[in-house]
């Protein structure tokens, strides 16, 4: 099996691709509750819904661990998720089987364009400048979404959006000190440092009453037929419908291409040129789990930026993502064991993360403004929207028009006009959505 994923090539073992593909699994698992709650308030059953993203994360990992051997592990996006609910159904009044038949149609459409080789074309024509700033935009917003996981980090108020949370609370001084035990571990080189902070920290919790323990440890799944097969495609065709076909589109591209690439940064799988070798690969891992998710009745599926956890504990080809796709399917009947892990203490991981993400930014050219620029605003946009597709569509369009502007139309390439230009579709439609 190890000549299969290439452990020589990408000097790795068995140890740390298992450990790696836990650690993922651990930062990540908060999905198997968070996407049926959100996708509730659509009206999708959550029993069923709990099923459905579990298997969608399990298809896809699968397909993206034996096809692309890449260690990024696929399940329903966050952002996504929640634009199908409350603004698709909730605001527009669509039904959620027509939300679905319009995932399905962006799968497919995400098939195509991969098979023909579109979506590594644009990716490959995207600027380094941009390329680490997707890194580390991805990397800030993982630590952002940490600080406000563990508690640090809370919603204030009108002219100061977010304030310090309440650090004599519990949970904060649990998470306080699960980063410093997970730091210390890495200064001292400890391999599985943020597995085993994350670990103690539940363990250290339950221990204190902070986070209760299960009232069962073993569940049978619940039945999938109810939402199984039951997207309404042809509604979604409907040209009415085409704003939000377009925006689930293009908010699914750009967050794929950026996670992807700013995962491959930071794992060093970019080539000389800062290009992703085979890319179509993951991607069409990507595109093939968007087309399978609406038919088991969930919504758009990605790679994951939680995935940065495992790549930091050594995690460099398709075993960690096998592992973690083997762990969601044990979580099929083990979910209240594996759903234990409180957000103060997978939160600390994504802290971690984010201070070692931030490095590519000493290869963003500070002294070219067109360079410099549409990195910072694709970085702090990202963070501060809460959005990293809202980050890197201001990038890819500030780019190219700088560019132009200073004279140097010359280094945009033909692929960063198509980029920009579903970058304006995107802020064209996204506000009305």
């Amino acid at each position: 099996m190890k000549h299969f994923f290439q452990f020589e090539r990408y000097n790795t073992t068995y140890r740390k691709e298992t450990v790696a593909g836990i650690t993922t699994f651990l930062t990540m698992a908060y999905i198997i509750i968070v996407n049926p709650a959100i996708l509730e308030a659509a009206g999708i059953p959550r029993g069923p819904s709990t099923t459905a993203t579990i298997v969608a994360a399990v298809f896809g990992t699968v397909v993206m661990a034996l096809y692309a051997n890449r260690p990024f592990a696929i399940a329903p996006y966050m952002s996504e998720n929640a634009f199908i609910a409350f603004t698709v159904v909730k605001v527009l009044g669509y039904s959620w089987q027509t939300a679905l038949g319009a995932v399905f149609v962006a799968g497919v459409l995400f098939t195509v364009l991969t098979v023909f080789k579109v979506r590594s074309w644009l990716a490959e024509a995207i600027p380094l400048s941009l390329k680490c700033a997707f890194a580390v935009g991805i990397g800030l917003f993982l630590t952002f979404i940490g600080l406000n996981e563990t508690g640090l980090v809370t919603l204030g108020v009108p002219g100061a959006p977010v304030k310090m949370g309440n650090i004599a609370s519990p949970s904060v001084l649990l998470a306080v000190f699960g980063y410093l035990l997970t730091v210390f571990l890495m200064t001292r080189k400890i391999h599985g440092a943020i597995v085993i902070g994350i670990v103690a920290t539940t363990v250290l919790s339950v221990a204190c009453g902070v986070t209760p323990m299960p009232t069962e440890f073993v569940s049978m799944p619940p039945d999938l037929s109810p939402i199984l097969f039951q997207l309404n495609i042809g509604d979604a065709l409907d040209i009415r419908f085409f704003p939000v076909v377009l925006t689930i589109f293009i908010m699914a591209f750009l967050d794929t291409v950026g996670t992807l690439i700013g995962l491959s940064m930071r794992a060093d799988l970019l080539d000389e040129k800062g290009n992703l070798p085979e890319i179509e690969k993951p991607m069409l891992a990507d595109a093939l789990a968007t087309t399978v998710a609406p038919l088991l009745g969930t919504t758009t599926t990605g790679a994951y930026i939680e995935s940065a956890t495992g790549i930091e504990e050594g995690g460099r080809t398709g075993f960690t993502a096998l592992v973690v796709a083997g762990l969601f399917l044990l979580s099929l009947f083990f979910a209240p064991l594996f759903t234990i892990v409180p957000p103060h203490a997978y939160g600390i991981a994504l802290i971690v993360i984010g201070s070692f993400m931030i490095e590519p930014l000493r290869r963003i050219d500070f002294e070219d403004f067109t360079e410099l620029v549409p990195a910072f605003l694709t970085i702090v946009l990202m963070i501060f929207t809460y959005n990293i597709g809202v980050g890197m569509s201001t990038g890819l369009l500030t780019y190219p028009l700088l560019k132009t502007v200073a004279g140097k139309r010359h280094q945009v390439s033909a692929g960063m006009w198509v980029l920009a230009g579903l970058a304006v579709l995107l802020f064209v439609f996204f506000p009305k959505m």
